[in-house]
């Protein structure tokens, strides 16, 4: 026990010392953080130096705006020196006709309406498949399968002997009700009357096509079992295609059935050719947010490849709106904005809604009255001393070097 308390003993001034030592640190801490200097205090902006983080905050409107607006700039006022010195040059909002192209991607498909599959009528084997290629050119009539039907078969032997033991000759009802179910398999008159002549049933069935065209897509190959869903062939006739536009969503009220457009395919080395809208697909496609529109284009000779890539170019009418200077427009990305001349010397930042843009000009649809005066040049020094005193600032002073 006398051990334990010698060795306490020996601590105890250093443990008072520490003691000591850690409430003067709490002490000087305490007084820097009401002086407002204490490096990690909340009253203290990191991002500025210390003297500007004594000063009062300037409101930052922006928050309230989902980004930098107008309300974070003020007016501003300068000398007619200071003016000649940043360049700043004034014009007036006028109201001029303008004629605004679109532009869009146009992409030919086949015309949905020259397009004909294909299909057996019973259910059976290909054996014969006349078509060898996908992109073979083939003639309303021409064969392109034939098909051995059990079923068929059997019902070209029964119409046989109704002709031949028919009581009331060809034209019986018997006779009759035999050759309609032939013809609702999908024998042709011609078939009919070549087994007539022949008198014994044809083993395999013909399929033609059903138009002139183009194979698109040959579905199966010989030796493959078939029924009536199964599509063996489709052929598209490519004497007249479609051609799809693709309109941006923002201009999709300058389309309409009837609206002119020149289409244009490069690849082809021809002039554009001129077009009409003959139908506005009614919702837009969701991945890409554009507008579908259709023409018609004759392709005699067979130039207009589907999956063709061109533009087809809209000339909207003619109509009267304000315009102005494209470099009098301060565009921060979530909203623009001029400075519209309130007095003498004396700049106002004013919101704009705009609408087309020109190579040089832009259209005002909203913010501006005819005859107004706006700064044409000089407007991003304009606008950077009037972010600035916005903030609290006093102004650079470089808008006048030195006033």
């Amino acid at each position: 026990m006398t051990f334990r308390f010698r060795a306490l003993s020996h601590w105890r001034p250093l443990l008072a010392g520490l003691a000591g030592g850690i409430l003067l640190l709490l002490l000087i801490a305490g007084i820097q953080h009401f002086r407002h200097g204490w490096p990690f205090s909340l009253h203290h902006d990191l991002s500025a130096p210390d003297a500007v983080s004594k000063a009062p905050a300037a409101v930052d409107h922006s928050a309230h705006n989902g980004g930098e607006s107008t309300q974070a700039r003020v007016a501003v006022e300068l000398s007619e020196q200071q003016l000649q010195t940043i360049g700043v040059r004034l014009e007036r909002v006028q109201r001029e006709t303008i004629t605004q192209p679109l532009r869009s991607i146009a992409t030919v498909v086949p015309d949905e309406s020259r397009v004909s599959h294909v299909h057996a009528r019973v259910s059976g084997w290909l054996e014969q498949l006349y078509v060898n290629t996908t992109g073979q050119q083939v003639h309303a009539g021409e064969p392109v399968a034939g098909v051995y039907s059990q079923d068929l078969f059997a019902t070209q032997t029964e119409y046989l002997s109704a002709l031949k033991f028919g009581q009331a000759g060809p034209d019986s009802a018997v006779v009759e009700g035999a050759r309609t179910r032939l013809k609702l398999l999908g024998m042709t008159a011609a078939e009919i009357a070549d087994i007539e002549r022949r008198g014994e049933a044809r083993r395999l069935v013909t399929l033609t096509a059903p138009r002139s065209g183009v194979v698109m897509h040959r579905g199966i190959s010989a030796g493959t079992a078939v029924d009536p869903s199964t599509e063996i062939l489709t052929v598209a006739d490519l004497s007249t295609v479609w051609v799809w536009a693709e309109v941006p969503e923002s201009g999709a009220r300058q389309v309409a059935i009837g609206a002119t457009a020149h289409l244009d395919f490069p690849a082809l080395g021809r002039e554009p050719v001129e077009a009409r809208v003959d139908f506005v697909y009614p919702t837009l496609t969701e991945r890409t947010r554009t507008l579908r529109v259709r023409f018609s284009v004759a392709n005699p000779d067979g130039a207009l490849r589907p999956g063709l890539f061109g533009t087809a170019m809209f000339q909207s009418s003619p109509h009267d709106t304000l315009m102005i200077s494209r470099d009098a427009v301060v565009d921060t990305g979530m909203n623009q904005h001029v400075f519209v001349v309130a007095g003498p010397g004396r700049f106002e930042p004013r919101k704009v809604t705009l609408g087309a843009r020109m190579p040089e000009r832009v259209e005002v649809l909203q913010g501006l009255a005819e005859n107004e005066e706006i700064v044409a040049s000089g407007v991003f020094l304009l606008d950077s001393e009037s972010r600035l005193r916005a903030s609290g600032g006093a102004g650079t002073g470089h808008a006048g070097h030195g006033d």
